[in-house]
């Protein structure tokens, strides 16, 4: 493939070599590598313009004003902690390898991101998207039965719409009301849903998921139009355009619904570690900062348990 723009061949060698090692080595997902070598061009097209733009010559130097470039023409610090990360990662592969004599990003810092949680839709918000979409679905239309059955299924598990979409149809216990799903780092955990996603997922394989399957279709839960997996990226849209036919919801897509289902959980009387869990959240801490609880819920539960309530 030809070198990014602006990249000396010799660098964008190195480029593609760790691109290879995040892809065998690693396992990262295309959008994770795409991210990761995007930020990476950037630093190598930082060293290009050095006295010595030669890979071995990256020291930590280098990599400050890299960051500090970036923070000058508006980078905010989320953007600055990703890719002081990408570059830690990059230079620790370079040492392995030989390219580089010493891991100089060990000792890069950066700032601690700012954790802005999403907007959430309240219960009654969720029960109006949700009572729309069932009632779009009302003529067994295969694609309004789908669409039906990724809101449900989101907003009932919390799954990601990665893991959403990338599961089969092998994955569901209709029985036990229950989904394999495939998370982050190829960890694999089962959540639940309930009544309502249970009927839209009876209704999806009894009458839409026939309807747009063809011979080449894979074992995917969910399909596209033309009886391939369901792409992330529509099921996003169709989050944002079944949000948006609500009137006074916020914009939220995916990541929107997975908050609001672990918000409302919080908000019902569920413990941390049962989100954590249902979330496929590796620490407690993500789960604490993914999650929030009302000030009325608060005030419920101090009422009820502290003695000078």
């Amino acid at each position: 493939m030809p070198p990014p723009d602006g990249l000396p061949p010799e660098l964008a060698t190195h480029l593609d070599d760790f691109g290879r090692h995040l892809r065998l080595e690693r396992g990262r997902s295309p959008h994770t590598i795409r991210a990761y070598l995007g930020d990476i061009a950037g630093l190598l097209r930082h060293l290009a313009t050095q006295p010595t733009p030669d890979l071995a010559a990256l020291d930590l130097g280098t990599l400050r004003t890299w960051l500090a470039q970036q923070r000058l023409d508006g980078a905010g610090r989320s953007t600055l902690a990703r890719r002081a990360a990408a570059a830690r990662t990059f230079t620790a592969w370079a040492t392995r390898t030989g390219r580089l004599p010493a891991d100089t990003g060990a000792r890069l810092a950066s700032p601690r991101p700012h954790h802005a949680l999403p907007a959430v839709l309240r219960e009654g918000q969720a029960r109006a998207v949700l009572s729309a979409a069932e009632s779009g679905s009302a003529q067994n239309d295969p694609v309004a039965l789908r669409d039906l059955l990724v809101l449900e299924l989101l907003y009932a598990t919390g799954v990601r719409v990665s893991e959403l979409c990338g599961a089969d149809v092998d994955d569901v216990d209709q029985h036990r009301r229950t989904l394999r799903v495939l998370g982050k780092g190829d960890k694999q955990r089962t959540v639940v849903y309930g009544v309502p996603a249970s009927r839209a997922l009876d209704r999806w394989l009894a009458h839409g998921r026939r309807a747009l399957a063809v011979s080449s279709s894979p074992p995917a839960l969910l399909l596209g139009v033309r009886g391939g997996r369901l792409d992330p990226r529509v099921a996003r849209g169709v989050v944002h355009a079944a949000v948006a036919a609500v009137p006074g919801t916020p914009n939220v897509g995916p990541h929107g619904l997975r908050h609001s289902a672990a918000t409302h959980l919080l908000e019902g009387g569920a413990d941390l570690r049962s989100v954590q869990e249902l979330l496929g959240h590796a620490t407690l801490s993500t789960t604490q900062l993914y999650t929030h609880v009302t000030v009325d819920r608060l005030k419920v539960v101090h009422d009820q348990a502290h003695p000078r309530a």
